[in-house]
């Protein structure tokens, strides 16, 4: 009967050290996976350097920074839309896109394309 008792809490002990490495592992795995994205937040490099290709893109009225995201990601200015969502929300371009037709380059960053399709407003200065 202890024979069974041993072999049975051996084996217990085992299943709850593989589980326990396995749950380590994917806490790792996804620390990293969350470090690297938000790593690219800030520091995206251009899809292209030099000169880059000109690509005109038409950003429609009341469009969301993740579709915007997409269709740049599609015409391949950005890697990421959903990274680009992430950028522009943290910039002090958020909620400032601007409906119409841009030419933008491939050599531009994500904040270089904000600066472009959401400007500042400028202030008007009184005479």
């Amino acid at each position: 009967m202890k024979l069974k008792y041993i072999i049975g809490a051996t084996a217990q002990l085992i299943v709850k050290v593989v589980l326990f490495v396995f749950i380590i592992m994917y806490i790792i795995r996804a620390a990293t996976a969350a470090y690297d994205y938000g790593y690219r937040v800030f520091t995206e490099p251009p899809m292209s350097f030099g000169d880059g290709r000109i690509i005109s893109v038409y950003v429609e009225d009341n469009a969301s920074a993740l579709e915007v995201g997409k269709m740049l990601q599609e015409k391949g200015l950005i890697r990421d839309g959903r990274l680009f969502m992430i950028q522009e929300l943290l910039s002090e371009q958020h909620d400032k896109i601007r409906p119409g037709v841009y030419d933008l380059n491939t050599n531009m960053t994500a904040q270089e394309i904000l600066e472009v399709i959401a400007p500042e407003e400028e202030e008007e200065t009184e005479e």
